[in-house]
C-alpha cells in the first residue's frame, strides 16, 4: 500500500463500484493509507498482511478472483523519512530496517552477528557491492569492540572503508540495500507473491509489478518469461517433458520506465521498472 497513491488512482479509475483490497505489513503505512482512502468508504479494504499470501487474503475477504494485482515493491517514502526505522544511511535512529515490526531479526542483528563470509555474500549478491569482502572484513573487525547500533554510524563507516563518495550515489547504498533485502526476505517474498498473484487473478486479469532495483526486476522478468512459455525444459532436451503450459501473456516485452517529466516531479521514480502480464483463459 505505501501511502495509498496507486490505490487512489485505481479507485478513481474503477469508479463507481470498483473495489480495492490493499495489503501492507507496515502498520504505520496502513494508518496513512487509511486516511488517504477514507473518502472511498467501503470500496477500499486495507488489511495488514504480506503480499506473499495475497491469494489467501483475497479469498478470506471475498475478493477472489480479482481483475488485477498491482505490486509496488521496495521502500516507501514514509519508511525512508522515519529515522526510527533505520532504513536510510543518514538516519541517526536504530539500525532496524524491518518493514514488519513483528519480525525478530533487525539489520543490527545481521551486521553484528552474521559470519563475515555471509556478510560478504549478501553484500555481493543482494547489494551488488564490488568491495563486498573488504567491507565485510572491516565490519567484522570493528564490531568486536564497538557493535553497530545506529544507521548513520554504519553508513559513515562503510563510506570510510570505501574511501568516501566518488559519484552521485552514496558509498553505503549497496550495503544498505543488501541488509534490507536480508532482514525482510524481499526476494523470497517476491517469488511467493508472484505465484500467489497468478493464482488469484481471473482469466483476462492483469498483473502489474513496479520494481526499483535490478534484482527485483530480474525475478519479475524471469517469472513472467517462465509463465508465458509453454515449455520450461532445458534447451538441450529434444522434446518437452515438463508439461508446463503458459499462464500469462506479456503485455509488453520491455518494462515501462518513467520519462523526464515524471522524474522531475518525483526523483525517486528514476529507477522504477513496470512490467505487466495478462492471465490466459486456459491457465
Amino acid at each position: 500500500m505505501g501511502a495509498g497513491g496507486h490505490a487512489t488512482a485505481l479507485l478513481e479509475r474503477s469508479a463507481p463500484d470498483g473495489r480495492l483490497l490493499g495489503l501492507d505489513v507496515d502498520p504505520a503505512a496502513l494508518a496513512i493509507a487509511r486516511r488517504q482512502l477514507a473518502g472511498f468508504g467501503e470500496r477500499a479494504l486495507l488489511v495488514r498482511a504480506n503480499f506473499a499470501v495475497c491469494d489467501a487474503v483475497a479469498r478470506d475477504h471475498g475478493f477472489a478472483p480479482v481483475d488485477a494485482v498491482v505490486l509496488d515493491l521496495g521502500l516507501s517514502s514514509i519508511q525512508l523519512a522515519d529515522d526510527s526505522r533505520g532504513f536510510s544511511f543518514r538516519s541517526a535512529g536504530p539500525l532496524d530496517m524491518r518493514a514488519d515490526p513483528d519480525l525478530r531479526t533487525t539489520a543490527a542483528d545481521v551486521v553484528n552477528t552474521w559470519d563475515e563470509r555471509d556478510l560478504a555474500r549478501i553484500f555481493r549478491e543482494w547489494g551488488e557491492e564490488p568491495h563486498s569482502s573488504r567491507v565485510a572484513a572491516a565490519i567484522a573487525r570493528r564490531r568486536v569492540t564497538r557493535p553497530f547500533a545506529a544507521a548513520d554510524d554504519l553508513g559513515r563507516f562503510v563510506a570510510g572503508v570505501k574511501g568516501g563518495r566518488t559519484g552521485a550515489t552514496d558509498p553505503a547504498t549497496r550495503v544498505f540495500q543488501a541488509l534490507r533485502i536480508a532482514v525482510n526476505n524481499e526476494l523470497g517474498t517476491l517469488e511467493l507473491g508472484l505465484n500467489a498473484a497468478l493464482k488469484v487473478l481471473r482469466p483476462g486479469g492483469r498483473l502489474a509489478v513496479i520494481s526499483f532495483h535490478s534484482l527485483e526486476d530480474r525475478v519479475v522478468k524471469q517469472f513472467m518469461a517462465r509463465e508465458s512459455s509453454d515449455c520450461i525444459c532445458p534447451p538441450h532436451l529434444p522434446t518437452c517433458v515438463c508439461g508446463h503450459r503458459a499462464g500469462l501473456r506479456l503485455v509488453s516485452r520491455r518494462p515501462v520506465t518513467p520519462g523526464a517529466a515524471e522524474i522531475g516531479r518525483n526523483p525517486r521514480a528514476r529507477s522504477a521498472r513496470l512490467r505487466v502480464a495478462e492471465k490466459l483463459e486456459a491457465a
